[in-house]
Protein backbone atom coordinates (compact mmCIF):
# COMPACT_ATOMS: atom_id res chain seq x y z
CA UNK A 1 0.00 0.00 0.00
CA UNK A 2 2.79 2.29 -0.87
CA UNK A 3 0.95 4.10 -3.84
CA UNK A 4 0.04 7.66 -3.55
CA UNK A 5 -3.16 7.17 -4.93
CA UNK A 6 -4.20 5.22 -1.96
CA UNK A 7 -2.75 6.41 1.03
CA UNK A 8 -0.99 9.77 2.10
CA UNK A 9 1.19 10.45 5.20
CA UNK A 10 -0.13 12.98 7.77
CA UNK A 11 2.58 15.81 8.72
CA UNK A 12 4.89 14.55 11.32
CA UNK A 13 4.76 16.69 14.98
CA UNK A 14 7.68 18.65 15.68
CA UNK A 15 7.85 21.87 17.22
CA UNK A 16 7.03 23.21 20.84
CA UNK A 17 3.75 24.25 19.93
CA UNK A 18 2.59 21.00 18.47
CA UNK A 19 4.51 18.85 21.39
CA UNK A 20 2.32 20.21 24.01
CA UNK A 21 -1.25 20.03 21.53
CA UNK A 22 -2.42 16.50 20.63
CA UNK A 23 -3.89 17.01 16.89
CA UNK A 24 -5.29 15.59 14.32
CA UNK A 25 -3.74 13.04 12.04
CA UNK A 26 -5.51 12.86 9.04
CA UNK A 27 -8.63 10.27 10.55
CA UNK A 28 -12.28 12.28 10.18
CA UNK A 29 -13.96 14.19 12.38
CA UNK A 30 -17.44 14.66 14.67
CA UNK A 31 -18.43 10.90 13.22
CA UNK A 32 -18.72 9.40 16.57
CA UNK A 33 -21.52 9.95 19.27
CA UNK A 34 -22.17 8.49 22.89
CA UNK A 35 -24.78 5.88 21.17
CA UNK A 36 -22.85 5.14 18.55
CA UNK A 37 -19.78 4.92 20.43
CA UNK A 38 -21.14 2.25 22.91
CA UNK A 39 -22.58 0.39 19.91
CA UNK A 40 -19.45 -0.20 18.86
CA UNK A 41 -17.88 -0.79 22.15
CA UNK A 42 -20.64 -3.32 22.88
CA UNK A 43 -19.70 -4.99 19.30
CA UNK A 44 -15.91 -5.31 20.47
CA UNK A 45 -16.62 -7.11 23.27
CA UNK A 46 -19.00 -9.04 21.61
CA UNK A 47 -20.67 -10.67 24.62
CA UNK A 48 -22.51 -14.07 22.62
CA UNK A 49 -19.15 -14.83 21.36
CA UNK A 50 -17.15 -13.92 24.81
CA UNK A 51 -19.13 -15.49 26.79
CA UNK A 52 -19.65 -18.95 24.57
CA UNK A 53 -15.78 -19.16 24.43
CA UNK A 54 -15.26 -17.77 28.09
CA UNK A 55 -17.70 -18.71 30.05
CA UNK A 56 -16.62 -22.73 30.08
CA UNK A 57 -13.31 -21.91 31.08
CA UNK A 58 -14.29 -19.50 34.32
CA UNK A 59 -16.50 -22.33 35.20
CA UNK A 60 -13.73 -24.62 35.09
CA UNK A 61 -11.80 -22.69 37.40
CA UNK A 62 -14.12 -21.53 40.07
CA UNK A 63 -17.28 -23.34 39.66
CA UNK A 64 -20.47 -21.52 41.13
CA UNK A 65 -18.21 -18.54 42.09
CA UNK A 66 -18.85 -16.83 38.43
CA UNK A 67 -20.87 -14.32 38.98
CA UNK A 68 -18.45 -12.87 42.12
CA UNK A 69 -15.33 -13.90 39.95
CA UNK A 70 -16.83 -11.69 37.41
CA UNK A 71 -18.23 -8.65 39.30
CA UNK A 72 -14.28 -8.99 40.97
CA UNK A 73 -13.27 -8.21 37.35
CA UNK A 74 -15.60 -5.54 36.44
CA UNK A 75 -14.07 -3.56 39.52
CA UNK A 76 -10.78 -2.84 38.60
CA UNK A 77 -12.06 -2.00 34.76
CA UNK A 78 -14.52 0.04 36.13
CA UNK A 79 -11.58 2.09 38.34
CA UNK A 80 -9.53 1.85 35.20
CA UNK A 81 -12.19 3.50 33.09
CA UNK A 82 -12.47 6.28 35.33
CA UNK A 83 -8.75 7.18 34.65
CA UNK A 84 -8.97 6.20 30.95
CA UNK A 85 -11.85 9.19 31.06
CA UNK A 86 -9.49 11.54 32.74
CA UNK A 87 -6.85 10.93 30.22
CA UNK A 88 -8.57 11.16 27.24
CA UNK A 89 -10.15 14.53 29.02
CA UNK A 90 -6.76 15.83 29.03
CA UNK A 91 -5.23 14.58 25.58
CA UNK A 92 -7.65 13.12 23.50
CA UNK A 93 -4.46 10.92 21.22
CA UNK A 94 -5.55 8.27 19.48
CA UNK A 95 -2.41 6.73 20.53
CA UNK A 96 -4.28 6.13 24.03
CA UNK A 97 -2.19 3.92 26.29
CA UNK A 98 0.97 4.36 24.31
CA UNK A 99 0.28 8.47 24.03
CA UNK A 100 -0.61 8.94 27.67
CA UNK A 101 2.22 6.31 29.09
CA UNK A 102 4.76 8.09 27.37
CA UNK A 103 3.87 11.33 28.73
CA UNK A 104 3.40 9.91 32.18
CA UNK A 105 6.64 7.97 32.12
CA UNK A 106 8.52 8.74 29.26
CA UNK A 107 9.57 6.84 25.79
CA UNK A 108 10.08 3.15 26.84
CA UNK A 109 6.94 2.83 28.74
CA UNK A 110 5.14 4.16 26.55
CA UNK A 111 6.64 2.02 23.72
CA UNK A 112 5.50 -1.31 25.85
CA UNK A 113 1.75 -0.13 26.64
CA UNK A 114 1.46 0.55 22.96
CA UNK A 115 3.03 -2.73 22.39
CA UNK A 116 0.27 -4.53 25.04
CA UNK A 117 -2.79 -3.24 23.51
CA UNK A 118 -1.85 -4.06 20.08
CA UNK A 119 -0.63 -7.62 21.34
CA UNK A 120 -3.66 -8.01 22.79
CA UNK A 121 -5.74 -6.90 20.19
CA UNK A 122 -3.75 -9.57 17.31
CA UNK A 123 -4.55 -11.81 19.93
CA UNK A 124 -8.12 -11.73 19.91
CA UNK A 125 -8.28 -11.01 16.21
CA UNK A 126 -7.09 -14.68 15.64
CA UNK A 127 -9.57 -15.64 18.32
CA UNK A 128 -12.65 -14.10 16.94
CA UNK A 129 -11.97 -15.02 13.45
CA UNK A 130 -11.76 -18.98 14.81
CA UNK A 131 -14.96 -18.87 16.65
CA UNK A 132 -16.72 -17.17 13.75
CA UNK A 133 -15.61 -20.13 11.72
CA UNK A 134 -16.49 -22.44 14.13
CA UNK A 135 -20.11 -21.05 14.32
CA UNK A 136 -20.52 -20.84 10.46
CA UNK A 137 -20.19 -24.30 9.79
CA UNK A 138 -22.61 -25.41 12.64
CA UNK A 139 -25.00 -22.81 11.22
CA UNK A 140 -24.41 -24.79 7.96
CA UNK A 141 -24.94 -27.96 9.84
CA UNK A 142 -28.19 -26.94 11.24
CA UNK A 143 -29.66 -25.49 8.04
CA UNK A 144 -28.87 -28.96 6.27
CA UNK A 145 -29.51 -31.02 8.91
CA UNK A 146 -26.28 -32.77 8.26
CA UNK A 147 -24.25 -32.92 11.65
CA UNK A 148 -21.19 -34.33 9.83
CA UNK A 149 -20.52 -30.31 8.04
CA UNK A 150 -20.04 -28.95 12.06
CA UNK A 151 -17.45 -31.24 12.19
CA UNK A 152 -15.44 -29.17 9.10
CA UNK A 153 -14.42 -26.95 11.85
CA UNK A 154 -11.49 -29.89 12.73
CA UNK A 155 -9.89 -29.65 9.41
CA UNK A 156 -7.11 -27.45 10.07
CA UNK A 157 -6.08 -26.21 6.89
CA UNK A 158 -9.78 -25.47 6.11
CA UNK A 159 -10.05 -23.67 8.85
CA UNK A 160 -7.15 -21.63 8.71
CA UNK A 161 -8.42 -20.71 5.47
CA UNK A 162 -11.42 -19.38 6.37
CA UNK A 163 -10.09 -17.95 9.47
CA UNK A 164 -8.04 -15.66 7.25
CA UNK A 165 -10.73 -14.82 4.68
CA UNK A 166 -12.99 -13.76 7.72
CA UNK A 167 -9.90 -11.63 9.18
CA UNK A 168 -9.08 -10.19 5.41
CA UNK A 169 -13.25 -9.24 5.12
CA UNK A 170 -12.93 -7.67 8.32
CA UNK A 171 -9.92 -5.41 7.53
CA UNK A 172 -11.57 -4.82 4.36
CA UNK A 173 -14.96 -3.01 6.22
CA UNK A 174 -12.31 -1.48 8.86
CA UNK A 175 -9.90 0.42 5.58
CA UNK A 176 -13.63 1.89 4.47
CA UNK A 177 -13.68 4.09 7.49
CA UNK A 178 -15.39 4.28 10.92
CA UNK A 179 -19.00 5.70 9.28
CA UNK A 180 -18.69 2.40 7.15
CA UNK A 181 -17.95 0.40 10.71
CA UNK A 182 -21.12 1.79 12.58
CA UNK A 183 -23.91 0.79 9.92
CA UNK A 184 -22.48 -2.46 10.17
CA UNK A 185 -22.28 -2.89 13.61
CA UNK A 186 -25.93 -1.45 14.94
CA UNK A 187 -27.45 -3.90 13.26
CA UNK A 188 -25.21 -7.31 14.33
CA UNK A 189 -25.44 -6.03 17.71
CA UNK A 190 -28.89 -5.30 18.28
CA UNK A 191 -29.12 -9.43 16.80
CA UNK A 192 -27.02 -10.65 19.30
CA UNK A 193 -29.03 -8.56 22.24
CA UNK A 194 -32.24 -10.09 21.03
CA UNK A 195 -30.56 -13.73 20.93
CA UNK A 196 -29.11 -13.41 24.43
CA UNK A 197 -32.22 -12.40 25.64
CA UNK A 198 -34.31 -14.83 24.20
CA UNK A 199 -31.65 -17.53 25.54
CA UNK A 200 -32.25 -16.06 29.50
CA UNK A 201 -36.04 -15.79 29.08
CA UNK A 202 -36.10 -19.45 27.83
CA UNK A 203 -33.46 -20.66 30.85
CA UNK A 204 -35.63 -19.60 32.88
CA UNK A 205 -38.79 -20.79 31.92
CA UNK A 206 -37.47 -23.86 31.46
CA UNK A 207 -36.49 -23.58 35.08
CA UNK A 208 -40.20 -22.47 36.25
CA UNK A 209 -41.61 -25.42 34.42
CA UNK A 210 -39.30 -28.62 35.78
CA UNK A 211 -37.54 -28.76 32.96
CA UNK A 212 -33.98 -27.57 33.56
CA UNK A 213 -31.01 -30.05 33.08
CA UNK A 214 -29.84 -29.93 37.13
CA UNK A 215 -31.51 -26.94 38.37
CA UNK A 216 -29.38 -24.97 40.64
CA UNK A 217 -30.82 -22.51 43.13
CA UNK A 218 -29.39 -19.30 43.27
CA UNK A 219 -27.56 -18.66 46.54
CA UNK A 220 -25.38 -15.81 47.90
CA UNK A 221 -22.13 -18.15 47.57
CA UNK A 222 -22.51 -16.90 44.02
CA UNK A 223 -21.57 -14.25 44.82
CA UNK A 224 -18.38 -14.93 47.64
CA UNK A 225 -15.47 -15.44 45.51
CA UNK A 226 -13.73 -17.12 48.52
CA UNK A 227 -16.34 -19.78 48.71
CA UNK A 228 -14.58 -21.39 45.47
CA UNK A 229 -12.70 -24.01 45.49
CA UNK A 230 -8.63 -23.73 45.26
CA UNK A 231 -8.12 -20.37 46.93
CA UNK A 232 -6.37 -17.70 45.85
CA UNK A 233 -4.83 -19.33 42.69
CA UNK A 234 -8.63 -20.13 41.59
CA UNK A 235 -9.59 -16.65 42.34
CA UNK A 236 -6.96 -15.36 40.17
CA UNK A 237 -6.64 -17.49 37.45
CA UNK A 238 -10.61 -17.07 37.18
CA UNK A 239 -10.53 -12.88 37.52
CA UNK A 240 -7.69 -13.15 34.59
CA UNK A 241 -10.36 -14.84 32.06
CA UNK A 242 -13.21 -12.41 33.55
CA UNK A 243 -10.86 -9.52 32.42
CA UNK A 244 -11.00 -11.04 28.64
CA UNK A 245 -15.03 -11.25 29.07
CA UNK A 246 -15.05 -7.55 29.88
CA UNK A 247 -12.28 -6.24 26.71
CA UNK A 248 -12.75 -4.06 24.51
CA UNK A 249 -14.23 -1.16 25.88
CA UNK A 250 -11.03 1.26 25.45
CA UNK A 251 -11.83 0.55 21.47
CA UNK A 252 -14.06 3.63 21.84
CA UNK A 253 -11.32 5.62 23.38
CA UNK A 254 -9.50 4.63 20.48
CA UNK A 255 -11.63 6.63 18.47
CA UNK A 256 -11.13 9.63 20.41
CA UNK A 257 -10.30 11.63 17.16
CA UNK A 258 -13.18 10.80 15.01
CA UNK A 259 -15.56 11.52 18.08
CA UNK A 260 -18.11 14.68 18.42
CA UNK A 261 -16.87 15.92 21.30
CA UNK A 262 -12.94 14.32 21.07
CA UNK A 263 -13.08 15.20 25.14
CA UNK A 264 -15.86 13.87 26.24
CA UNK A 265 -17.75 11.41 23.80
CA UNK A 266 -15.51 8.43 24.55
CA UNK A 267 -15.51 8.37 28.56
CA UNK A 268 -19.72 8.03 28.34
CA UNK A 269 -19.76 5.82 25.63
CA UNK A 270 -16.90 3.76 27.59
CA UNK A 271 -18.92 3.40 30.88
CA UNK A 272 -22.65 3.35 28.86
CA UNK A 273 -20.69 0.35 27.58
CA UNK A 274 -19.13 -1.72 30.20
CA UNK A 275 -22.28 -0.88 32.39
CA UNK A 276 -24.65 -3.21 30.13
CA UNK A 277 -21.80 -5.31 29.22
CA UNK A 278 -22.03 -6.51 33.34
CA UNK A 279 -25.80 -6.89 33.32
CA UNK A 280 -25.94 -8.77 30.33
CA UNK A 281 -23.40 -10.83 31.93
CA UNK A 282 -25.11 -11.04 35.07
CA UNK A 283 -28.30 -12.38 33.76
CA UNK A 284 -26.63 -14.89 31.17
CA UNK A 285 -24.49 -16.48 33.88
CA UNK A 286 -26.76 -16.47 36.28
CA UNK A 287 -29.66 -18.25 33.79
CA UNK A 288 -26.78 -21.02 32.53
CA UNK A 289 -25.69 -22.35 36.11
CA UNK A 290 -29.62 -22.53 37.57
CA UNK A 291 -30.46 -24.72 33.98
CA UNK A 292 -27.25 -26.69 33.68
CA UNK A 293 -24.95 -26.87 37.14
CA UNK A 294 -21.39 -27.33 37.00
CA UNK A 295 -21.65 -31.12 36.64
CA UNK A 296 -18.88 -32.45 34.54
CA UNK A 297 -20.96 -34.45 32.40
CA UNK A 298 -23.50 -34.38 29.74
CA UNK A 299 -24.75 -30.51 29.51
CA UNK A 300 -23.20 -29.34 32.92
CA UNK A 301 -21.43 -25.76 32.57
CA UNK A 302 -18.50 -28.22 34.16
CA UNK A 303 -18.12 -30.49 31.38
CA UNK A 304 -14.81 -30.20 29.48
CA UNK A 305 -15.96 -30.98 26.64
CA UNK A 306 -18.52 -27.74 26.57
CA UNK A 307 -16.62 -25.40 27.78
CA UNK A 308 -15.21 -23.87 24.63
CA UNK A 309 -18.20 -23.34 22.91
CA UNK A 310 -21.35 -23.49 26.19
CA UNK A 311 -23.62 -21.98 23.58
CA UNK A 312 -23.46 -24.52 20.91
CA UNK A 313 -24.38 -27.25 23.71
CA UNK A 314 -26.84 -25.60 25.38
CA UNK A 315 -29.02 -23.62 23.05
CA UNK A 316 -30.69 -26.59 21.36
CA UNK A 317 -31.97 -28.02 25.01
CA UNK A 318 -33.10 -24.15 26.40
CA UNK A 319 -34.21 -22.29 22.82
CA UNK A 320 -35.58 -25.39 20.80
CA UNK A 321 -35.89 -24.92 17.11
CA UNK A 322 -35.07 -21.24 17.82
CA UNK A 323 -31.04 -22.21 18.86
CA UNK A 324 -30.12 -21.00 15.13
CA UNK A 325 -30.74 -17.79 16.65
CA UNK A 326 -27.98 -18.09 18.87
CA UNK A 327 -25.62 -19.54 15.82
CA UNK A 328 -26.01 -16.54 13.55
CA UNK A 329 -25.60 -14.45 16.92
CA UNK A 330 -22.53 -15.98 17.94
CA UNK A 331 -21.50 -15.63 14.46
CA UNK A 332 -22.39 -12.47 13.61
CA UNK A 333 -21.16 -11.37 16.84
CA UNK A 334 -17.44 -12.82 15.95
CA UNK A 335 -17.66 -11.06 12.95
CA UNK A 336 -19.19 -7.63 13.99
CA UNK A 337 -15.99 -7.57 16.57
CA UNK A 338 -13.81 -8.91 14.45
CA UNK A 339 -14.37 -6.02 12.46
CA UNK A 340 -14.55 -3.15 15.14
CA UNK A 341 -11.41 -4.72 17.22
CA UNK A 342 -9.43 -3.97 14.28
CA UNK A 343 -10.11 -0.08 14.87
CA UNK A 344 -8.03 -0.23 17.95
CA UNK A 345 -4.65 -1.75 16.80
CA UNK A 346 -4.68 0.22 13.30
CA UNK A 347 -4.98 3.80 15.23
CA UNK A 348 -2.39 2.83 17.61
CA UNK A 349 -0.10 1.70 15.29
CA UNK A 350 -1.01 4.72 13.21
CA UNK A 351 -0.17 6.83 16.34
CA UNK A 352 3.21 4.85 17.21
CA UNK A 353 4.18 5.71 13.50
CA UNK A 354 3.22 9.73 13.71
CA UNK A 355 5.36 10.36 16.65
CA UNK A 356 8.28 8.30 15.31
CA UNK A 357 8.12 5.44 17.50
CA UNK A 358 7.35 2.98 14.94
CA UNK A 359 8.75 3.24 10.61
CA UNK A 360 6.71 6.31 9.10
CA UNK A 361 5.28 4.16 6.64
CA UNK A 362 2.30 3.19 9.84
CA UNK A 363 1.35 7.00 9.49
CA UNK A 364 -0.15 6.53 6.05
CA UNK A 365 -3.43 7.37 5.56
CA UNK A 366 -6.35 6.50 3.44
CA UNK A 367 -6.87 9.60 1.56
CA UNK A 368 -10.84 8.29 0.53
CA UNK A 369 -11.81 6.59 3.35
CA UNK A 370 -9.91 8.61 6.27
CA UNK A 371 -8.53 5.23 8.07
CA UNK A 372 -5.27 4.01 8.83
CA UNK A 373 -3.74 1.82 5.92
CA UNK A 374 -1.20 -0.11 6.26
CA UNK A 375 -1.68 0.16 9.92
CA UNK A 376 -5.06 -1.80 9.16
CA UNK A 377 -3.35 -4.21 6.83
CA UNK A 378 -0.65 -4.77 9.42
CA UNK A 379 -2.80 -5.83 12.23
CA UNK A 380 -4.98 -7.87 9.61
CA UNK A 381 -1.67 -10.33 8.70
CA UNK A 382 -0.11 -9.96 11.96
CA UNK A 383 -3.36 -11.75 13.36
CA UNK A 384 -3.39 -14.14 10.24
CA UNK A 385 -0.13 -15.81 10.58
CA UNK A 386 -0.26 -15.89 14.87
CA UNK A 387 -3.40 -18.09 14.26
CA UNK A 388 -1.89 -20.01 11.58
CA UNK A 389 1.09 -20.70 14.54
CA UNK A 390 -1.08 -21.58 17.42
CA UNK A 391 -3.33 -23.77 16.00
CA UNK A 392 -0.09 -26.09 14.53
CA UNK A 393 1.12 -25.54 18.39
CA UNK A 394 -1.85 -26.17 20.17
CA UNK A 395 -4.82 -28.44 19.94
CA UNK A 396 -6.65 -26.07 22.06
CA UNK A 397 -5.95 -22.55 20.45
CA UNK A 398 -9.09 -20.84 21.53
CA UNK A 399 -8.22 -21.54 25.28
CA UNK A 400 -4.86 -20.59 25.56
CA UNK A 401 -4.84 -17.10 23.61
CA UNK A 402 -8.17 -16.70 25.84
CA UNK A 403 -5.77 -16.48 28.79
CA UNK A 404 -2.87 -15.18 27.43
CA UNK A 405 -4.96 -12.45 26.29
CA UNK A 406 -6.14 -11.77 29.79
CA UNK A 407 -2.76 -11.53 30.38
CA UNK A 408 -1.94 -8.73 27.99
CA UNK A 409 -5.31 -6.93 29.16
CA UNK A 410 -4.12 -6.90 33.13
CA UNK A 411 -0.56 -5.63 31.52
CA UNK A 412 -1.53 -2.27 29.36
CA UNK A 413 -4.74 -1.54 31.14
CA UNK A 414 -3.30 -1.68 34.17
CA UNK A 415 0.04 0.63 33.18
CA UNK A 416 -2.46 3.00 31.73
CA UNK A 417 -4.62 3.47 35.43
CA UNK A 418 -0.76 3.88 37.16
CA UNK A 419 -0.10 6.68 34.31
CA UNK A 420 -3.44 8.33 34.61
CA UNK A 421 -2.43 8.49 38.36
CA UNK A 422 0.91 9.68 37.74
CA UNK A 423 0.31 12.57 34.88
CA UNK A 424 -2.32 14.07 36.92
CA UNK A 425 0.37 14.31 40.08
CA UNK A 426 0.00 17.44 40.48
CA UNK A 427 -3.76 17.91 40.46
CA UNK A 428 -4.56 15.41 43.22
CA UNK A 429 -6.11 17.83 45.82
CA UNK A 430 -7.80 20.18 43.68
CA UNK A 431 -11.02 19.33 44.64
CA UNK A 432 -12.40 16.18 46.23
CA UNK A 433 -13.31 14.94 42.36
CA UNK A 434 -9.65 14.48 41.60
CA UNK A 435 -9.03 13.03 44.44
CA UNK A 436 -11.42 10.02 43.66
CA UNK A 437 -11.00 10.28 39.91
CA UNK A 438 -7.07 11.17 39.60
CA UNK A 439 -6.23 10.01 42.19
CA UNK A 440 -7.69 6.54 44.29
CA UNK A 441 -9.57 5.23 41.06
CA UNK A 442 -6.67 4.79 38.45
CA UNK A 443 -3.98 3.58 41.17
CA UNK A 444 -6.39 0.99 42.71
CA UNK A 445 -7.32 0.02 39.28
CA UNK A 446 -4.24 -0.43 37.57
CA UNK A 447 -2.32 -1.60 40.83
CA UNK A 448 -4.75 -4.47 41.14
CA UNK A 449 -4.75 -5.21 37.20
CA UNK A 450 -0.97 -5.51 37.45
CA UNK A 451 -0.77 -7.37 40.45
CA UNK A 452 -2.89 -9.82 38.56
CA UNK A 453 -0.73 -9.83 35.50
CA UNK A 454 2.26 -11.10 38.02
CA UNK A 455 0.42 -13.76 40.27
CA UNK A 456 -0.70 -15.24 36.70
CA UNK A 457 1.98 -14.82 34.57
CA UNK A 458 3.83 -16.88 37.30
CA UNK A 459 1.03 -19.23 37.37
CA UNK A 460 1.08 -20.13 33.79
CA UNK A 461 4.24 -21.12 34.05
CA UNK A 462 3.05 -24.66 35.03
CA UNK A 463 2.64 -27.21 32.18
CA UNK A 464 -1.11 -27.88 33.31
CA UNK A 465 -2.18 -24.05 33.07
CA UNK A 466 -5.13 -23.43 30.44
CA UNK A 467 -5.45 -26.25 28.10
CA UNK A 468 -2.57 -28.29 29.25
CA UNK A 469 -0.23 -27.79 26.54
CA UNK A 470 3.42 -26.72 27.03
CA UNK A 471 6.55 -26.33 25.46
CA UNK A 472 9.37 -29.24 26.00
CA UNK A 473 7.56 -31.18 27.42
CA UNK A 474 7.75 -35.13 27.47
CA UNK A 475 5.10 -36.83 29.17
CA UNK A 476 1.26 -36.67 28.99
CA UNK A 477 -1.37 -37.64 31.67
CA UNK A 478 -4.62 -39.60 30.03
CA UNK A 479 -6.57 -36.59 29.25
CA UNK A 480 -3.42 -35.16 27.22
CA UNK A 481 -2.68 -33.22 29.86
CA UNK A 482 1.23 -32.18 30.15
CA UNK A 483 3.02 -33.14 33.34
CA UNK A 484 6.36 -31.45 32.53
CA UNK A 485 7.70 -28.54 30.48
CA UNK A 486 6.99 -24.75 30.42
CA UNK A 487 3.38 -23.84 30.22
CA UNK A 488 1.64 -22.71 26.39
CA UNK A 489 0.19 -19.80 28.34
CA UNK A 490 3.35 -18.39 29.88
CA UNK A 491 5.49 -18.91 26.45
CA UNK A 492 2.91 -17.07 24.52
CA UNK A 493 2.35 -14.36 27.40
CA UNK A 494 5.82 -13.54 27.68
CA UNK A 495 7.41 -14.23 24.88
CA UNK A 496 5.56 -11.67 23.53
CA UNK A 497 6.59 -9.30 25.69
CA UNK A 498 10.07 -10.31 25.15
CA UNK A 499 9.72 -9.84 21.17
CA UNK A 500 8.37 -6.29 21.83
CA UNK A 501 11.34 -5.49 23.62
CA UNK A 502 13.22 -6.51 20.85
CA UNK A 503 11.52 -4.53 18.04
CA UNK A 504 11.55 -1.56 20.86
CA UNK A 505 15.42 -1.42 20.66
CA UNK A 506 16.01 -2.00 17.12
CA UNK A 507 13.14 1.31 16.89
CA UNK A 508 15.18 3.42 19.05
CA UNK A 509 18.37 2.80 16.55
CA UNK A 510 16.62 3.27 13.43
CA UNK A 511 14.75 6.26 14.95
CA UNK A 512 16.58 7.88 18.35
CA UNK A 513 14.09 10.94 18.26
CA UNK A 514 11.10 9.45 19.40
CA UNK A 515 13.35 7.21 22.33
CA UNK A 516 15.22 10.45 23.49
CA UNK A 517 11.89 12.29 24.22
CA UNK A 518 11.92 14.67 20.96
CA UNK A 519 8.57 14.55 19.74
CA UNK A 520 6.96 13.36 22.61
CA UNK A 521 8.08 14.31 26.13
CA UNK A 522 7.49 13.08 29.51
CA UNK A 523 5.22 15.51 31.15
CA UNK A 524 2.56 16.30 34.17
CA UNK A 525 -1.00 18.07 34.04
CA UNK A 526 -0.32 21.36 35.01
CA UNK A 527 -1.14 21.97 38.62
CA UNK A 528 -4.13 24.65 37.82
CA UNK A 529 -6.37 21.86 36.96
Amino acid sequence: MTSQKTSTETAPPGGEAQRETFHAKGLSVAKVGAIGGAIIGISCIAPAYTLTSGLGPVVSVVGLQVPAVLLIGFIPMLLVLFGYRELNSAMPDSGTSFTWATRAFGPWIGWMAGWGLIAATILVLSNLAAVAVDFLFILLSQITGNPDIADLTGELWLNILITAVFTALAAWISYRGVEATQKVQIALVGFQLLALGWYVVAAFVAIGSGNAYDYTPVTLDWFNPFAAEGGLTAITAGVSLSIFLFWGWDVVVTMNEEAKDPKRTPGRAALITILVIVALYMLVTIATLSYAGIGDTGLGAGNPENQESIFAVLSSPIMGPFAILMSIAILSSSAASLQSTMISPSRTLLAMGYYGALPPSFKRISPRFKSPSVATIASAVTAIVFYTVMRLLSENALWDTITALGLMVCFYYGLTGVAAFWFFRRTWFRSVRNVFYRFLFPLLGGLALLAMFVKTAVDSYAPSYGSGSALFATTYDADGVAQDGVGLVFVMSIGILVLGVIIMAVCAVRNPAFFRGAILPRAAAPAGE
